[in-house]
């Protein structure tokens, strides 16, 4: 392969969740550990071939529609009262 984009180009659904686990676990199937290099690159890879293969609310880090929780708040104006003195 001769460059990244082959590689992701050939990762199979297996590969992806052999990758997965082995990101989120620090050891390879076979019980190798992985460097901290090999799993910069395999998760590098799983991020690519998910924005290629996924739909956004499945990828990796996905975290939703989000909102400021104090927007639901109701907060009184006390600056503008309706019955001010015209």
């Amino acid at each position: 392969m001769s460059s990244f984009n082959e590689m992701i180009q050939n990762i199979t659904p297996d590969i992806y969740e052999s990758l997965k686990l082995a990101v989120e676990i620090g050891k390879w199937s076979d019980g190798g550990k992985l460097s901290a290099e090999q799993r910069e690159l395999s998760l590098q890879a799983m991020i690519a071939w998910e924005i290629q293969n996924l739909p956004e609310e499945e990828r990796t880090g996905y975290m939703g529609p989000q909102e400021c929780s104090s927007k639901s708040i109701q907060v009184p104006n006390i600056l503008f009262k309706s019955d001010a003195i015209h």
